[in-house]
């Protein structure tokens, strides 16, 4: 089976700041990281490995050159290969420019294999950067297969994919034939530490890194000019203040005050 797996280095939102006057992010002086819902793709990539003995996965990055990291992350964790694209005119690609440079790629990557397409792609629901959830479906969209997204339990067999998608009232199951692409949640296990053989072996591969004429797409498609999303402005939302706990012994006392500060301030 040929998994190919997306991951993204992404900023550390913990340390995410807001330019107060260009309303942009300041990424200045902020750690990378990986993407956690990408290690949870790649963790459900791993554990079908280890349940069979044919699996192969290759892991895909679009990025700067220092998006490396991940791939050497995810190499150190027990991927077999890992390749990056990366190119200035990619730079400013919203989710749809991204998903189609994405989607390029890997028909490229399953042609120099000699298939026709990966049985299947893997993908971290989102991003925590960006919070879209757009660029698994908008790949698979561009692909022509199936997808299968928010995962939380993943089962194969028979050339089949059979998910688990949680929702409030429980899970809906989607069972998909390959080729199949998936979006994984959080839920869907625990992301494996890279071993320190994994690491030293990673520290010593050799990366290849892929231009845009390299995977051929189409200029007109990526980058700022091939990005319909225009951001407007980014800011903090303000603090909210703490709200007011009624904490009489009556439930119904506590009812009637909240009616008489609802009545006060006119919302209702």
């Amino acid at each position: 089976m040929e998994i190919l797996v997306c991951v993204k280095q992404v900023p550390d939102t913990a340390e995410v700041k807001i330019d107060p006057e260009k309303h942009t992010v300041i990424r200045a002086g902020v750690p990378n990281i990986f993407n956690p819902f990408d290690q949870n793709a790649l963790e459900a990539a791993l554990q079908l490995k280890e349940a069979q003995d044919d699996v192969h996965i290759t892991l895909l990055s679009m990025g700067p050159e220092q998006a490396k990291d991940v791939l050497r992350e995810g190499l150190a964790m027990g991927a077999d290969d890992a390749v990056l694209v990366s190119d200035r005119k990619l730079g400013g690609s919203d989710t749809l420019a991204t998903g189609y440079a994405i989607a390029t790629a890997i028909r490229k990557l399953a042609a120099d294999k000699g298939i026709e397409m990966f049985d299947m792609i893997l993908c971290g629901k989102q991003a925590i950067d960006g919070d879209t959830a757009q660029v698994g479906p908008q790949v698979a969209s561009e692909l022509g297969i199936p997808q299968i997204t928010g995962a939380a339990k993943l089962t194969v067999a028979d050339g089949k994919a059979r998910v688990e998608q949680q929702n409030e009232e429980g899970y809906i199951v989607t069972e998909a034939a390959f080729p199949v692409l998936i979006t994984a949640t959080k839920d869907l296990n625990e992301p494996r530490f890279p071993t320190i053989r994994g690491t030293m072996k990673a520290k010593r591969r050799e990366i290849p890194t892929l231009s845009a004429a390299d995977i051929g797409v189409d200029e007109a498609r990526i980058g700022l000019s091939g990005s319909p999303t225009k951001v407007h402005k980014i800011f903090t939302p303000p603090q909210r203040t703490q709200g007011e706990i009624f904490k009489e012994e009556e439930a119904q006392a506590n009812v009637d005050k909240l009616m008489e500060k609802l009545i006060a301030r006119k919302v209702i």
